[in-house]
């Protein structure tokens, strides 16, 4: 795959002054045009070998273009908040927002390759990365964004050359550090486990387009050139492109002739008296308020979402969670319309946004899975979008766990019965009157169609790492307790699991 780029390219000094004008202007031509139509993100990747001359192109880039409307961001060793949370959260954190240009100088590449590389990373669980990575940027894709992948490449004679070059200049000698020496002293190695990522995560949707970095000019000119022409391409397409008839639905996953799910099974007869309620509250919150306040605590961190049918008590729930924590510990996510800065990001953006670092929690009040709740039935995103949402989210929820964090995923069940003696006392009761609305009245009217949703949702994203956990809810003792003993007892196994 570096073949190409090792021929020795070169452009010289007049045709580059001559290029670099109309290359400019067409540049920032585009660049405005992408501004104007806010129709996608363009996601400029800036990775390769050391000394191929990525700072200094990327440096040319922001000079060519106009820098208000670029965010480059570099990533070096993570900073204490990114390593305490999932390894791709910093990444989400640096994605451009719609009608921008987003340059990542490093990117989700870069850990995975060094690891291999010196042999902390076994090939099958490089592989596994490559997977996942292909999976999140076939999501970047599904959104709509324009991914650019520049590899700058070097032969092994010609990195030598250029990093002795750099050292003998003294006003650029402190670009070369031992790293990348002792970097070179592995380049075989480093070629080969490049090659293979590299071969794995060229799709049509994210190519990777290697240059030679060993002549600046013609490096320079040929990324402003591939950056202009994808920008100009897309918008083009953008312009002729015709709405597609949606793909054709999946079969449902339980047959629709027994109406038979998890949720119009469940027992919801099941209560507590008010004073074995009061006993069992007194004694979770003080276990909860125990492990949390444990030094072992430090190094979790807990994610609960809370999802169910309108006035089946989630907010109660999570009220009584929260009087068994310090106020500094947590973060209560209250989940509504996305705003106008979260409409310009991927769906799953928002929710990545406010993940808690180790030893803290956070609760989200409604969560990710109103995509393929509230807007699969309201027709707020086509059924393509809420279709390969589970899957989008299931990775998600992966990648959650893998950074350490416990899931735990809430769905609370009432009756039809049980929701309208709520709602009509929530009518009825002054300082609870803002409670109802007439959407939540209009929601009343497609229970079915809610609670088809849900069930479809609770088979396809109950997994062994991120389970649900369905809450019978007609008696809220009942379920208050129910979501607080869960929670103490999956925060115990973890905790006793990993010997802490």
């Amino acid at each position: 795959m570096f073949e190409s780029a090792e021929i020795g390219h070169r452009i010289d000094r007049q045709t580059y002054a001559k290029a670099v004008p109309k290359l400019r202007e067409s540049l920032i031509e585009a660049q405005w045009a992408l501004e104007e139509s806010g129709q996608f993100p363009v996601i400029v990747l800036i990775a390769g070998v050391d000394g191929a001359g990525k700072g200094e192109t990327v440096n040319t880039l922001n000079e060519w273009m106009d820098p208000r409307h670029i965010r480059t961001v570099a990533f070096d060793k993570p900073s204490f908040e990114e390593a305490q949370r999932p390894r791709m959260w910093r990444y989400w954190q640096a994605l451009p927002p719609r009608g921008k240009v987003g340059i990542l100088f490093g990117s989700w590449y870069t850990d995975p390759i060094i690891a291999r590389v010196y042999g902390r990373l076994k090939k099958s669980a490089l592989d596994l990365e490559i997977q996942r990575i292909n999976r999140f940027e076939q999501l970047l894709a599904d959104d709509g964004a324009l991914v650019l992948k520049f590899w700058f490449h070097l032969s092994k004679k010609a990195q030598r050359e250029r990093l002795e070059e750099i050292d003998r200049d003294k006003a650029r000698t402190w670009r070369v550090t031992r790293s990348d020496w002792q970097q070179f002293e592995h380049y075989d190695r480093y070629y080969r486990t490049c090659e293979h990522v590299l071969r794995l995560t060229s799709s049509g949707h994210a190519p990777w387009l290697v240059v030679e970095g060993r002549d600046a000019r013609y490096r320079n000119l040929t990324v402003g050139t591939l950056l202009h022409d994808a920008i100009r391409t897309r918008l083009a397409q953008q312009k002729k492109r015709k709405p597609r008839p949606p793909p054709p639905s999946a079969a449902p996953l339980v047959a629709p002739l027994d109406r038979i799910t998890m949720l119009n099974r469940m027992d919801l007869s099941q209560s507590l008296t008010d004073r074995k309620y009061e006993r069992e509250m007194e004694r979770l919150h003080g276990e909860m308020n125990r492990l949390a306040g444990s030094r072992a605590f430090e190094r979790v961190a807990v994610v609960a979402a809370f999802e169910g049918m309108d006035a089946a008590g989630k907010g109660g729930a999570i009220r009584r969670v929260a009087r068994s924590l310090d106020a500094r510990q947590y973060r209560v996510v209250p989940v509504a319309s996305p705003t106008d800065e979260a409409r310009a990001q991927p769906y799953l953006w928002r929710f990545w946004h406010h993940l808690p670092r180790r030893g803290r929690i956070t609760i989200y009040d409604r969560s990710w899975y109103g995509r393929v709740l509230v807007e699969r039935i309201e027709g707020y995103c086509s059924e393509a979008d809420w279709m390969r949402a589970y899957s989008e989210i299931n990775d998600f929820e992966e990648e959650l766990v893998a950074g350490g964090a416990l899931l735990c995923k809430f769905w609370l069940q009432i009756s039809p019965e049980e929701q309208l003696r709520r709602f009509e006392a929530r009518k009825a009761t002054g300082f609870k009157r803002f409670k109802i609305t007439n959407e939540d009245w209009r929601n009343r009217k497609q229970w079915p169609l809610y609670q088809q949703a849900a069930a479809d949702m609770i088979d396809r994203t109950s997994t062994g790492h991120a389970p649900w956990t369905l809450i019978e809810a007609e008696d809220k003792h009942w379920a208050r307790i129910k979501v607080l003993k869960t929670l103490v007892q999956r925060l115990q196994d973890v905790l006793s699991r990993d010997g802490r």
